[in-house]
């Protein structure tokens, strides 16, 4: 049966409605970073450039580095934003778009996001780097999917009890990353740990400018959490939607992070440009051996 055109929306051109993008505009090696200006931080460094496209805040650049074929997609800020983003590239390899209908034979892409975070904890330092061995859902977003076989109740009963977590927000859901690509990221200069997806960046990540926070203790009950090794480590607003939607689609995603702040201590990084930029040449690096 084919999808109807209101649930997949092509543009006149037949690329799909929000990343304007043909299946033949990207790679199976797929780097997400937030800000649209960053794609050309991360293209500077390629071969050579042979498509790009950008749509509101959406921007494309494929090309080569090294030999190997890789597109650069700025997502915008927020799950929201990244269920567009995953969605329409699902679409782009895994749909006939003149037939609707979906492929038989899947193809899984490899999805690697480069961001910036503060760390929670004291003995994560700021200007170092940082590998999301989980996403937590704290925004609801993946609670509109059937999550259950890609879930870990266990931690996040855990999770719950420990922070009193309110029955009237979402549950929390807790998704791990591709085991097989996030090996090809380890070394000793990089620290693992769960990364908090909110879904904002004031109240849901416990800012207080002038509306009063639902629990006032909230984070400092998210720093303390442990679940035998486990540890939340940083907060942000992407990753738990990138790791769960992946995971359901049958991609494999791993999530970077530049650390820019230390939270638990208060402090930020002196030259934040200089670690993102660290951090795309370690990514590439690493994709390429």
């Amino acid at each position: 049966m084919s999808i109807k055109k209101s649930e997949l929306i092509l543009n006149p051109d037949g690329s799909v409605y929000h990343l304007n993008l043909k299946p033949q505009n990207i790679a199976t090696n797929i780097i997400f970073v937030g800000d649209q200006d960053r794609v050309a931080k991360i293209t500077k460094y390629f071969d050579s450039v042979e498509f790009s496209t950008q749509k509101r805040e959406f921007k494309t650049v494929t090309g080569s580095y090294k030999g190997k074929r890789i597109s650069v997609i700025s997502t915008g800020i927020g799950p929201d934003n990244i269920d567009i983003v995953l969605n329409e590239l699902d679409a782009l390899v895994n749909i006939n778009l003149e037939t609707r209908t979906p492929k038989t034979n899947i193809t899984s892409l490899n999805i690697i996001r480069i961001g910036t975070s503060g760390a929670l904890q004291k003995d994560i330092p700021v200007d170092s780097f940082l590998l999301s061995s989980h996403g937590l859902d704290l925004n609801g977003m993946l609670h509109s999917y059937q999550v259950k076989a890609i879930s870990n109740l266990e931690i996040e009963n855990a999770f719950i009890k420990h922070t009193n977590w309110s029955a009237k927000k979402a549950h929390p859901i807790l998704i791990e990353n591709s085991s097989e690509l996030a090996r090809k990221f380890i070394s000793e200069k990089i620290y693992t740990g769960i990364t908090a997806t909110a879904g904002g960046f004031y109240g849901p990540q416990g800012r207080v400018l002038r509306l009063q926070l639902e629990d006032d203790n909230l984070n400092s009950k998210i720093d303390s959490f442990q679940y035998k090794k486990n540890k939340i480590t940083n907060l942000e607003m992407e990753t738990s939607a990138i790791y769960g939607l992946s995971k359901l689609l049958g991609h494999k995603a791993v999530s970077l992070n530049a650390i820019i702040a230390n939270r638990a201590h208060g402090t930020f990084s002196k030259n934040p440009k200089k670690v993102v930029e660290d951090l795309i040449k370690y990514t590439l690096k690493k994709l390429t051996i």
